[in-house]
């Protein structure tokens, strides 16, 4: 077994500094990267896509629970499969309180193209809460390329799609798929993806903290029993 190396306290401490200016010219960069994404145009979504619920039918609109934002994780489920993926079923597990999300108006739902009916029992033994939809019988998972032809055959793939909407009109701001994925799962890295981002004053371009006429995101942030919806 490869172990990292035994070396004094000072030692450590030096070679940890060292790579601390790496790591924060890492997040600096992020955060610009960030900044670009928020900058990305928006395509109007006008397909009227139906999908199934724990309350009946829906369109992408009623996925937003009348929040200004939609984070949609596509989870990897086709209609002959038996059971969801592994490692989306990891993803999904990682999720904190979705509250937290919430209060800086934005929601989250997962989206598979089995049908509800097999989403459910497997949804009921992983025990979430979380909104989980399907889009059995849409063209939402291949418009939005979590589902893609190859070689004559169907093939699903792991990603995330970001919504924003103005009153009644539904728009895509932004998707990711496969390692595009790595490192997300906290409130943070999800509001990231998005185009209004964490809602904070430091965050660009100018004007996307107050984007939803309320406080600063970090301003928000409650126990997740203490929010109101």
């Amino acid at each position: 077994m490869s172990l990292p190396e035994i070396v004094s306290r000072a030692q450590w401490r030096t070679a940890r500094e060292e790579l601390l200016l790496r790591e924060k010219a890492a997040t600096r960069a992020r955060d610009a990267l960030n900044a670009e994404r928020r900058g990305l145009p928006m395509v109007e979504v006008d397909e009227e896509y139906v999908f199934e619920g724990g309350d009946g039918k829906a369109v992408l609109l009623d996925l937003f629970e009348g929040r200004g934002q939609l984070v949609v994780y596509h989870f990897m489920f086709a209609p002959e499969w038996a059971a969801g993926c592994r490692s989306c079923s990891a993803f999904l597990d990682q999720i904190g309180h979705l509250a937290h999300l919430a209060a800086r108006g934005t929601s989250f739902a997962a989206v598979s193209r089995a049908p509800y009916t097999r989403l459910l029992p497997f949804k009921a033994r992983m025990g979430w809460t979380l909104p989980w939809y399907s889009s059995y019988g849409s063209d939402f998972n291949r418009d939005f390329e979590a589902t893609l032809e190859r070689d004559g055959e169907l093939v699903e793939r792991p990603g995330v799609s970001c919504f924003l909407r103005d009153r009644d009109q539904v728009f895509h701001t932004y998707s990711t798929y496969e390692r595009g994925l790595d490192g997300l799962g906290s409130t943070t890295t999800l509001l990231d993806l998005t185009a209004l981002g964490r809602q904070e004053e430091w965050e660009r371009p100018v004007g996307r903290a107050s984007a939803l006429g309320a406080p600063a995101g970090s301003e928000r942030i409650r126990y997740h029993d203490e929010y109101e919806d």
